[in-house]
């Protein structure tokens, strides 16, 4: 049975997603909200309002998908940035 990365280390499922006017804040499953900023992630920070709303959390929970912009982040991305 192949056990995916996340599962290993009980990487924290993501459970919403908002928006600030320069930061995307993640809820996890755990509790914790982690606060990214916009900059760091070129696509979103050039995406308008609408466009940063249009997002589907995978049904795994472990990755964010926005359809109108095409980029996809993950848990383990936000949570461990060296590891990508």
């Amino acid at each position: 049975m192949n056990i995916s990365i996340a599962e290993q280390i009980k990487t924290p499922a993501i459970l919403s997603v908002k928006f600030s006017e320069d930061s995307m804040h993640i809820g996890l499953g755990d509790g914790r909200i982690i606060t990214i900023p916009l900059a760091w992630y070129p696509k979103l920070s050039d995406a308008t309002k609408e466009q940063l709303e249009n997002y589907e959390i995978s049904p795994s929970g472990y990755g964010i998908h926005w359809p109108d912009i095409d980029e996809d982040l993950s848990v383990l991305g936000f949570l461990f940035p060296d590891k990508k």
